[in-house]
């Protein structure tokens, strides 16, 4: 499975082949006696770094490979890149394997590694999780199952804007996250077949949005598996366990309305050691581990 696991069609269809208000979409494909015997998509922020171009994975059939489609597909994927005025090509791999040795072969370089994490909440220990609760003094938690409602874009834009601080490649501008961009994010969590839990951090004084944290699920509720989403504090909030907070929260409420829920992944730079901290500290254990690689064009 992918880092984002196995996409339905509907959320396919919403990520690959659908212009959105931050970035426009290409998909690609090699079609041998009416089959896709191969092909791609490319993601083209429109927003910020309008330098730079997004290659979801691309992907040939066993069948097909060794035979020169996967070169001829990358080649081509270069050149609608160059069309575009784009000069940094990005892409994601496990670590080891026919995709990190592909894009090795390709010249590309490892800019970011990522860990994933899974926490079996079978075997959690719940009571030691509540305990590690803390006490945070000067700030509220509000919480909602499902997309946020429109008054909250604005909130939920300033503290995306936090994770400008994650670790990332260096050839990247912060990103803009704006009202629109981020209620166009949550208007796909339904068609997408999901659902979520997310709790926010307000400042009590001003009611001034502080930190966030989320964790996606299958609407349907078809499998065990929850994904955990970004977690964020803003900087000026920093240095209260807010990140611990919310993410115990958020977990332990999800527990008690989801009890079919069997294991939560998530993923991080390995060289985000605060939040790695937090994750060890819950008692996520490590899965495996990506690569960011990078090509300049």
């Amino acid at each position: 499975a992918s880092k984002r696991h196995l996409l339905s069609l509907p959320h396919f269809r919403r990520e690959v082949c659908i212009d959105r208000p931050g970035q426009l979409t290409e998909a690609w494909a090699v079609v041998r006696d009416g089959k896709v015997a191969g092909g791609y998509g490319l993601a083209l922020s429109r927003l910020d770094n309008t330098h730079m171009g997004w290659l979801f994975p691309l992907v040939v059939r066993p069948e097909q490979r060794e035979r020169g489609l996967g070169t001829a597909l990358f080649e081509h994927a270069l050149d609608r890149l160059r069309r575009r005025g784009r000069r940094l090509l990005l892409t994601e791999t496990p670590a080891t394997g026919v995709g990190a040795r592909f894009a090795q072969a390709r010249g590309m370089s490892v800019s970011v590694v990522v860990a994933r994490r899974t926490l079996d909440l079978r075997t959690a220990s719940w009571d030691a999780l509540e305990r590690m609760i803390p006490q945070v003094e000067g700030y509220s938690l509000e919480r909602w199952i499902g997309p946020a409602g429109p008054g909250l874009a604005p909130d939920l834009a300033t503290l995306m804007g936090g994770m400008n601080d994650a670790p990332r490649d260096p050839g990247l501008e912060d990103a803009i996250f704006s009202a629109e961009r981020l209620r166009d994010r949550e208007d796909g969590i339904t068609p997408n077949g999901l659902t979520c839990y997310t709790t926010i951090a307000r400042r009590d004084t001003d009611g001034a949005p502080a930190g966030y944290t989320r964790v996606y699920l299958k609407a349907d509720r078809s499998d065990g598996w929850g994904s955990q989403a970004d977690t964020m504090v803003l900087a000026e909030h920093r240095g209260h366990q807010l990140g611990l907070l919310l993410k115990l929260t958020n977990l332990l409420w999800l527990r008690e309305r989801e009890p079919h829920l069997e294991r939560i992944i998530t993923w991080n730079a390995t060289t985000n050691r605060p939040m790695l901290a937090i994750n060890e500290a819950l008692g996520f254990e490590p899965l495996d581990e990506w690569n960011e690689w990078r090509l300049a064009l």
